[in-house]
């Protein structure tokens, strides 16, 4: 039977409820007394350098309050990056000033150059448009291998180049690495573009800013993933503020995928308003903005080659990758091609030698960062796009040789670092098998066949690497941040619980999973546990929410925090019931003495707590609230084997995705059907990704797909029914709950199927010479691709 409350439950989202009836906060539905409005004035080219701006005009315009440009912020810090990487030569990344306003240069379209402040936003777009810049158009940096040739124009001239760094991973191995290649029996070369893309979540980024002068305590409201991060980085190292005079508020968010990690200068900019002007200050993004402010995702040229034997086994594996930066470095960029990237590069599989070498390039083009699955999605689709053509050159089922490559013991140490704890990779194969039902695909593809159309099978295999830590290592690695998690847990004197954490909520369901790990530990209901996030005042300091910790490792603190609860109201029972206190078990709600039927409710030991009559405290100190924090002992784990079959018309080369099966070990499931959720939803952005969604540049460094109009976004008709199966589960052996992680498993495993199937079809279909089409998969490419 079901479960119906507790770990393992189904439970519906208990947020849903106010979303669903129109009652969710989100930033912009914060209005504050007084408020003005901010909107900027952006470049509109690429590269140039900034001569002059005239305000005067637009200053004197109904309305405006103030204009801030360039120069308001010479004595503030730019925007910080909190992920320094070292390259080859051992010279740490070239890191240059990333400023809140364009001070001497704009370096992409979209560079914010003023703002506005006005009594209404249109008062102050208007007066906006009327500032007039003289800006010295430059030549514009767009392609990566031309930003590193000689005699480039350079994005930053203080640089004296456009690259960011040369990393190799790991650099000892380069040799091994090399003669493995050399002495293979067969070698599978593939050159392929990970297309960027532009996050679009549903909610645009929105700041408001606010100054109480009388304490001195700046609040800034926020679309963020992580708040106390977004205090720090604003706080110590751009506008001086200190911590405890600065409060960030992340309410309800619509959606980030990691493009609410970061922090922006529009945050920055509405803070110092807001405190310059002693009064609110509000920015909402309008859709354009967002396509050329919010951090872009992906952007990888990558050359892979995979060495085998001659019965299929990997030998080595050796990838060159070009990484695009953008203008500027974002919050965590220098990390997602490499130790996101270069750390997973073993896959599934027991390969024994692993290089990596990325270069990092800056261009005229958006800042890119990390975007859904981040590093690990490149990565993946490297690596089984090349298995696949492998399979394909040495006449070997594709299933096949992925089984002989496996790891199939745990703990194993890869190459490329990391060590995997748990995981079984032939069960999540085999469970695929059958309900992807392959051995009925020969029948589905005659009918496809029958009806002109060519379908095509596409498999994938995939880890990936969640929690980000443990913080002694990610700091070695580079990180400026530690990368734990928190939680305090305070119990009411009638028993209710209110668990403040440092994670963040934007559509992942903490509100219900949380407080399902909670009640589940005491054996009360979910009604009865209340989870407070995002708000710096409130909750103790974490890390935030991205990379699929938010179990993991803030679910850990929790435990953490409430096993410290249990423990102190077990001293509390003892006392009551006159018993020792390793007598004493909690089961559903209730402590009982071991062996009698003596027992206390919940409710009655939390009552005793604060109204301690019953037991000394010289032994006990009133109350229940404990704190803790977690770092994890390693990175999760989770796996899985997706299959996708697609149909495609030779008349068009219009794909359709048929069927599309997903089997994944995500360790204990707190609630399959968020689970179930989050890998749709996953799934459903791999396929935007490999048929629909790219961010497109011209010569001049223009975005060419900056609306609706250009940038194609999956709907509903685009996305098949999903059978998705989360059986296999081999739990994580160093966090108490078992979990692993699964918000990015499907955007990091769908796209690989998705071209695997219309290569296969191809193949099928009579047109062999087709061994790669760069994603997207567009009917204009893959018709153009059967003509030869």
């Amino acid at each position: 039977m079901p479960k119906d409350s507790g770990i393992g439950a189904s439970i519906k989202r208990r947020e849903d409820v106010r979303f669903l009836t129109g009652r969710g906060r989100y930033t912009d539905d914060i209005n504050l007394r007084g408020q003005a409005h901010v909107a900027f004035l952006r470049s509109n080219v690429a590269h140039g350098r900034l001569r002059g701006v005239d305000t005067a005009a637009a200053a004197a315009m109904p309305g405006v309050v103030r204009i801030f440009t360039g120069e308001d912020f010479a004595a503030v810090g730019g925007l910080p990056c909190g992920w320094q990487v070292t390259g080859r030569d051992g010279q740490v990344m070239k890191e240059p000033k990333h400023p809140v306003l364009a001070h001497g240069k704009v370096r992409h379209v979209g560079d914010p150059i003023a703002a506005v402040v006005a009594e209404t936003y249109e008062q102050a777009r208007d007066a906006a448009e009327a500032i007039a810049v003289d800006i010295e158009s430059l030549p514009a940096v767009v392609d990566m291998a031309a930003a590193l040739a000689p005699g480039s124009a350079l994005v930053h001239d203080d640089l004296g180049t456009n690259l960011c760094y040369d990393w190799g991973f790991i650099e000892d191995s380069k040799a091994a690495v090399a003669a493995a290649i050399a002495a293979a029996h067969h070698v599978t070369t593939l050159d392929l573009v990970n297309n960027r893309l532009i996050p679009n979540a549903m909610e645009p980024r929105v700041a408001v800013g606010d100054y109480n002068s009388a304490s001195g305590e700046s609040t800034l409201y926020t679309t963020s993933q992580n708040p106390h991060v977004i205090r720090l980085l604003m706080g110590a190292f751009v506008l001086g503020i200190p911590e405890h005079k600065l409060r960030v508020v992340a309410p309800d968010v619509g959606g980030g995928f990691g493009s609410k990690i970061f922090h922006y200068a529009e945050e920055a900019l509405c803070t110092f308003a807001a405190r310059a002007l002693n009064r609110p200050v509000k920015w909402t993004a309008q859709r354009s903005e967002s396509f050329v402010t919010d951090a872009h995702g992906r952007d990888h040229v990558t050359r892979i080659e995979l060495a085998l034997d001659r019965d299929g086994h990997f030998l080595a594996i050796r990838t060159s990758t070009l990484a695009n930066m953008g203008a500027y470095l974002s919050t965590f960029a220098p990390s997602v091609p490499t130790y996101l990237h270069g750390t997973l590069m073993a896959g599934n599989y027991k390969t024994p030698h692993i290089y990596v070498n990325v270069k990092a390039v800056f261009t005229n083009t958006v800042p890119v960062d990390a975007y859904r699955g981040a590093g690990r999605p490149e990565a993946t689709f490297q690596l089984e796009r090349v298995i696949d053509k492998a399979a394909r050159e040495m006449g070997i089922d594709p299933v096949e040789i992925r089984r002989r490559n496996f790891v199939d013991a745990f703990p194993y140490q890869t190459p490329v670092a990391v060590a995997y704890d748990t995981g079984n990779y032939h069960a999540t194969m085999d469970k695929l098998v059958t309900i992807a039902d392959l051995a009925g695909f020969e029948k589905r593809r005659a009918a496809s066949a029958a009806k002109g159309l060519l379908r095509g099978l596409g498999l994938n295999c995939y880890i990936e690497a969640c929690g980000i830590a443990p913080s002694h290592l990610v700091g070695q690695l580079g990180a400026r941040a530690g990368l734990y998690e928190s939680a305090t847990v305070r119990v009411n004197a009638t028993g209710g619980i209110v668990v403040m954490t440092g994670s963040h909520s934007h559509g992942q369901g903490h509100e219900t999973t949380f407080a399902q790990v909670i009640a589940d530990m005491i054996g009360i209901p979910e009604a009865q546990v209340e989870i407070v996030h995002g708000d710096t005042a409130n909750a103790p300091m974490g890390m935030g929410t991205y990379g699929s910790r938010s179990l993991a490792v803030g679910g850990s603190a929790m435990v953490r925090a409430a096993n410290k609860i249990i423990s102190k109201a077990r001293k509390i029972a003892a006392h009551l019931m006159e018993a020792a206190e390793g007598d004493i078990e909690l089961k559903d709600g209730k402590f009982r003495v071991a062996g009698t039927d003596k027992s206390v409710d919940w409710g009655a030991v939390c009552l005793a707590a604060y109204v301690p009559h019953n037991y000394p405290l010289a032994e006990l100190e009133p109350g229940l609230e404990e704190t803790a924090f977690y770092d994890p002992a390693n990175f999760t784990f989770p796996a899985g084997a997706y299959a996708c079959e697609v149909e495609v018309d030779p008349e068009t080369g219009r794909v359709t995705i048929d069927r599309f099966a997903a089997a994944d070990d995500f360790g204990n499931i707190v609630n399959p059907m968020v689970v179930d959720g989050q890998v749709h939803g996953g799934i459903g952005q791999g396929i935007g990704q490999a048929l629909l969604e790219r961010a497109v540049y011209d010569a001049n460094g223009q975005l060419l797909s900056g609306t609706y109009m250009d940038y194609a976004m999956p709907r509903a008709d685009d996305l098949p029914s999903y059978v998705v199966d989360h059986s296999c589960a081999t739990p994580c052996t160093h966090n108490p709950l078992g979990v692993k992680g699964c918000g990015e498993a499907g955007a990091i495993g769908s796209p690989p199927a998705v071209v695997n199937a219309v290569i296969d079809a191809l193949h099928r279909g009579g047109h062999a010479h087709v061994t790669h089409i760069d994603m997207p998969l567009s009917p204009a490419r893959v018709w153009a691709a059967m003509q030869g």
